[in-house]
């Protein structure tokens, strides 16, 4: 899933990919954390569940999702990059309660788990990291291992919503519009929209696809200023090497004054989106 242009993203995990780092991760949750869990709700996870958190990366979903499912169910979890897995299972011994856990390295495009083994699967914040080519080898492998009847939710960044004020509100738009004409990380976070496309070629049924906007306003919380701060500044440190135009000085040091992430009146938007599909009663091919 390596791709060329991964390295300039920054915060890689082991893996070599972009923004998978725990500290940029964990800071996102934690701007995002009520707008995550609104997204997690529409998958519609029920107590008693076995449910796969697949990408799991630092585990951040994994006591809500204990919560959902209830001392009766069970999690699995799993993600690419060891040192997240690791931290995953610790974030939930950590955490001290039923349902036990089973965390895991492993990848999205051969899972190690028997077919029908899960009641649902959530994946959050993974696809992103997938070509148009293993997109649907990982979507056939979350259907395979979810039982008839059973679920598969994903929810991804949408980041055609990303907009800042005061700054050029078409600013970052140019941005993804440039990056996204060559295949890559930016192209991929791009089509989120188009998940409910690819459930339905997985040969899921009853697809269903919400698209949640995260607005922060100024005063932005602490949480939320570290990371659209960091995040801002990597874009536009590959917006400058571009020589895109658009005025990206200020985005370059996530500290200074003149940040428009610090104004009065600062805006900062993003989407997420959650599709979920149903795994035919009867297999489908």
């Amino acid at each position: 899933m390596l791709t060329e242009d991964h390295r300039s993203w920054g915060y890689a995990a082991s893996t070599g990919l972009g923004f998978t780092n725990e500290e940029i991760v964990d800071a996102h949750f934690a701007a995002c954390a009520p707008r995550y869990r609104a997204a997690l709700d529409q998958a519609g996870i029920r107590p008693g569940w076995h449910v796969l958190d697949a990408g799991c990366g630092t585990g951040a979903f994994l006591p809500w999702l204990a919560e959902l499912v209830g001392p009766d169910g069970r999690i699995s979890a799993i993600d690419l990059a060891e040192e997240n897995a690791a931290l995953a299972a610790g974030r939930m011994r950590a955490h001290g309660t039923r349902p036990l856990v089973d965390t895991r390295r492993g990848d999205l495009l051969a899972l190690p788990y028997e077919d029908d083994t899960f009641d649902a699967v959530w994946c959050a914040n993974t696809t992103q990291y997938l070509s148009e080519e293993e997109l649907p080898q990982a979507l056939a492998e979350l259907r395979r291992v979810v039982r008839p009847g059973g679920v598969v939710a994903v929810k991804d960044l949408d980041a055609t919503l990303i907009t800042v004020r005061p700054a050029d509100p078409f600013l970052f738009t140019d941005f993804f519009r440039q990056a996204a004409r060559t295949p890559g990380y930016a192209r991929q976070l791009v089509r989120t929209r188009e998940l409910y496309r690819h459930l339905d070629r997985a040969g899921l049924v009853s697809v269903r696809q919400r698209t949640l906007l995260i607005e922060h306003h100024a005063p932005l919380a602490p949480a939320a200023l570290r990371f659209y701060a960091l995040a801002c500044a990597r874009i536009a440190g590959q917006a400058v090497a571009a020589h895109l135009d658009g005025d990206w000085e200020p985005f370059l040091d996530p500290d200074g004054e003149l940040n428009p992430l610090r104004d009065p009146h600062a805006y900062i938007s993003e989407g997420n989106t959650v599709a979920v599909g149903t795994v035919p009663a009867t297999a489908t091919g």
